[in-house]
């Protein structure tokens, strides 16, 4: 034991406990003394800066929440795109080539047939058709072609055309375009 401590361990205690209590207090103090020494300038800015970042943390949140929300909505609009505008496998050969020759008759368009080439897609439940032709008319004709296929009720990709000239004197479009059917 500590000389004079021996009598009154209590005091032994007491005085223990003081001194680990003054030991925190400087480290407190140490701790406080190095905080302070940043420029309050800086601090603002840095409580800036996390409630900016906050704030677009929250934004994509209430983003994500809303995406999540309208998923199923989405999900309804494909599968009613899907029913629209894809036509059945059975029939969809001879109403595209009806379609087709359909736009190129009230365009004005003389087509030398079409050729179809299949490529299923398993799945995704459909059938990728690839259709070739070649029309030939003047520009404006050809113009109104184009135009006819983008405003059909058929759905249709336009992949490439190439334009030559014809031995009429007109031109020449030779063009790839894609559908797709339900399986």
């Amino acid at each position: 034991m500590i000389a004079g401590f021996s009598k009154t361990p209590w005091k032994l205690w007491t005085t223990l406990a003081l001194g680990l209590l003054l030991l925190t207090d400087i480290g407190l103090a140490v701790f406080l003394w190095q905080g302070g020494r940043e420029d309050p300038a800086s601090l603002r800015a840095d409580r800036d800066r996390l409630a900016l970042q906050a704030k677009l943390l929250r934004a994509d949140v209430e983003r994500g929440e809303r995406i999540r929300a309208d998923i199923p909505q989405a999900g309804k609009q494909c599968d009613q795109f899907y029913r629209d505008s894809f036509l059945s496998a059975g029939t969809g050969y001879s109403q595209i080539e009806a379609d087709l020759a359909a736009i190129a008759r009230e365009a004005g368009v003389r087509t030398g047939g079409f050729a179809f080439k299949r490529k299923d897609i398993t799945q995704r439940g459909a059938t990728e058709i690839q259709i070739g032709t070649t029309v030939e008319a003047d520009y404006p004709a050809l113009i109104r072609f184009i135009n006819g296929l983008e405003r059909s009720k058929n759905f249709y990709l336009l992949d490439s055309l190439a334009l030559t000239s014809a031995a009429t004197g007109g031109i020449k479009l030779q063009l790839q375009l894609h559908t797709y059917f339900r399986t």
